[in-house]
């Protein structure tokens, strides 16, 4: 029998959102799993490309089944609007249905395609976030941990920043923005990241006095991967093929180049020369920079951001992460630096250099509405909004921080969060029984 199209079906827009989704995905495999194993200690370069295939694999499984709904579903609790119900997602019907976020129903209308996609593009977000998290663990969290943490930090802490931001909770509903993940994904990635590294404590000292990166060609393959892969990540956040997918994109691209040149050049002049490290660290916090306000800011808030981006962090990583006080906490890739940092940045960015004749159209149709946000240098609204940053970003370290302390040490109750330093000394082979290269091998 055959049914005809939904009227409601924006094919373009369904063809964009699936293939944006895609972008992002590649961004973690094999994005960051190529990143991961190429810029790591020879020894380590399986396990640490294998933490990021497992967890994209865990995440799915934990969104279908409670984790998506939680995220974007209705309000759990009607007094404390933070977090959705824990629901299947799986019925036909609900796959099939046009794609609508209960919270947000109100202030927008119904996307033009369906559910399906909407949660294949979500899963991707919800997916990297850990992802980029497992950066400061590398080298020493013991892997079975690490089966076990994924699903529950998913969970337990990524859905209340997912709903609270972008499900229509209250701090969406309070006014702060975050366009595409500045504050759900990076900021949120890289505190967890760090107080994860604190409690499962540091790699062997001869591993943190020498992580030379066993093959930087492979780990510039996958920084390519993870720059190209943003056009999907900030130009896929309009939710329709629209104006604003486009200016996200071309700001996403500008502040990149942007931040990588201006760390590449406060590099060579402080240490004397230039460094590829330093060049994907660069790009990372440009992608990273303008996240929050991709879509809210035109070509010149994305410069000054890529300034902001490519400097805030670099001086972060070098003048405050390299302190006695912070080399306590082993954040093997420095994600607090480029991707903590540079969300927080970017995000108090949206409210001083957004500009409000950028307009972020709800819908396709030649009537669709457009929202805009203004920055203190347009006006002063830019003031609320601001405070409105601030104050997200507030709720997002505190809540992290403390959610991501408690699961590893209930975790701890169970299993060794860190490898043993016998363990650590070999590596890949004494974790997996594998290595990454066999030159021997005929």
């Amino acid at each position: 029998m055959l049914v005809p199209s939904p009227k409601w079906l924006d094919t373009g827009s369904n063809a964009w959102q699936l293939a944006a989704a895609t972008f992002v995905g590649l961004q973690s495999i094999p994005g960051l799993v190529v990143l991961y194993g190429g810029i790591v200690k020879k020894k380590w370069a399986l396990n640490s490309s294998f933490m990021a295939l497992y967890a994209f694999a865990a995440v799915m499984i934990v969104w279908v089944l409670l984790a998506y709904n939680m995220a974007f579903g209705t309000s759990w609790f009607s007094n404390l609007n933070f977090i959705g119900k824990p629901q299947l997602a799986l019925d036909a019907g609900f796959l099939s249905q046009q794609a609508t976020v209960p919270g947000i129903a109100s202030g927008m209308p119904p996307f033009a395609f369906p559910m399906a996609t909407l949660m294949f593009f979500q899963f991707v977000f919800a997916a990297i976030t850990v992802i980029i998290l497992a950066g400061s663990l590398l080298g020493r969290m013991s892997f079975r941990a690490w089966v076990i943490f994924v699903p529950l930090w998913m969970v337990l802490d990524y859905t209340v920043g997912a709903f609270s931001l972008w499900g229509g909770g209250w701090l969406s509903q309070w006014g702060a923005q975050d366009f595409s993940g500045g504050y759900v994904i990076h900021l949120a990635a890289g505190i967890s990241g760090f107080v994860a590294a604190a409690v499962i404590g540091p790699r062997l000292q001869a591993d943190r006095d020498s992580f030379e990166p066993n093959s930087l060609l492979l780990a510039l393959v996958g920084a390519g991967i993870l720059w190209l892969g943003w056009n999907g990540f900030n130009g896929g956040d309009p939710y329709f093929a629209n104006v604003d997918a486009g200016v996200a994109v071309i700001n996403t691209n500008l502040t990149t180049c942007t931040s990588l040149l201006v760390w590449v050049l406060l590099d060579s002049v402080v240490n004397g020369k230039p460094s590829v490290v330093g060049a994907i660290n660069g790009m990372i916090a440009g992608l990273v920079g303008i996240t929050p306000g991709a879509g809210f800011v035109d070509g010149t808030g994305a410069l000054i951001i890529g300034v902001v981006a490519g400097s805030i962090p670099w001086a972060f990583m070098k003048y405050v992460q390299s302190t006695k006080l912070f080399q306590r906490v082993d954040d093997t890739l420095g994600v607090l630096s480029t991707h903590g940092v540079a969300g927080l940045t970017g995000g108090l960015m949206v409210g001083v250099v957004s500009n409000p004749a950028v307009l972020e159209y709800i819908g396709t149709d030649k009537d669709a509405p457009g929202v805009s946000v203004t920055g203190i240098l347009y006006g002063s609204a830019g003031w609320q909004q601001l405070i409105h940053q601030a104050g997200a970003a507030l709720f997002i370290i505190v809540f992290n921080a403390v959610m991501t302390f408690v699961i590893l040490r209930v975790i701890g109750l169970f299993v060794k969060l860190r490898m043993d330093d016998a363990t650590l000394a070999v590596g890949d082979d004494a974790v997996h029984g594998e290595t990454a290269y066999n030159f021997e091998g005929g």
